[in-house]
């Protein structure tokens, strides 16, 4: 959103006010509370760019099942053979979060999509260091893969929670082309917070929300957080996802 100075008296000077990323925390309010679908009409809204202060909840509950809405629509609209999707979430949020997008799918079209999960920790490039030097981050924990049915001629939409740097997805696709080679591959994000540093884009977006670095997008999940709600959190760099 853009910020217009108003014109001061010649010998007065100017009042600057410095834009930050996802600042205006009133302005963001409303922004939020007007971008929500309307009841009577497709749930297929725009996707919005949020800006709020540091600290702050920036999707509910309502907003993010809204959000979730528009996904699944969008799924269904880019893809008219649903017996060959796959919605493939990555662990730990995408998985809950593809599980949530398939019961909305099937809702709406009346077909599911296959479902699986995916593990990326021995695919990402942090996990050991050349040389047996120490990792640069504390090493996630292991958890399950699993892709109960074949990926050829599959379109797997890979489902994740924030896109930052593109490193997690690149390990995702690396993980499924270990177990078969889809006939496309899909990303569906809810949150895009930007600086990438691989040419990752997702083809469907929940909110593009821009942070700055030692800003955090965290996402929580009634499944693993016992509450649905997006918050701006302050972080180190140190501490960021790799996203």
């Amino acid at each position: 959103m853009g910020w217009a100075l108003a014109r001061r008296p010649a010998k007065r000077l100017e009042s600057r006010t410095t834009r930050t990323p996802l600042s205006r925390s009133s302005e963001a309010g409303k922004e939020l509370h007007e971008s929500a679908c309307p009841q009577t009409v497709d749930p297929a809204c725009a996707v919005t760019t949020v800006e709020a202060p540091a600290g702050t909840v920036l999707l509910d509950a309502d907003a993010l099942r809204r959000t979730l809405s528009r996904i699944a629509h969008e799924i269904i609209e880019a893809n008219p053979d649903l017996t060959r999707v796959a919605l493939v979430g990555i662990q730990t949020r995408g998985v809950p979060l593809a599980h949530r997008l398939r019961r909305l799918i099937e809702e709406r079209a009346g077909a599911a999509p296959d479902l699986g999960a995916v593990d990326i920790t021995f695919y990402r490039d942090d996990v050991q260091v050349r040389g047996g030097g120490a990792p640069r981050h504390p090493q996630p924990v292991v958890r399950s893969t699993a892709l109960d049915f074949p990926l050829e001629g599959k379109t797997v939409v890979l489902v994740d929670d924030v896109l930052y740097t593109g490193r997690t997805i690149r390990a995702a696709i690396e993980a499924l082309f270990d177990y078969g080679r889809p006939e496309r591959i899909q990303l569906a994000v809810l949150v895009d917070r930007g600086h990438r540093e691989l040419p990752i884009r997702p083809d469907y977006v929940g909110k593009n929300l821009p942070t700055s670095r030692d800003e955090r997008i965290q996402v929580q999940l009634v499944e693993v957080d016992e509450v649905d709600r997006i918050l701006l959190v302050p972080a180190p760099e140190e501490a960021h996802e790799d996203g």
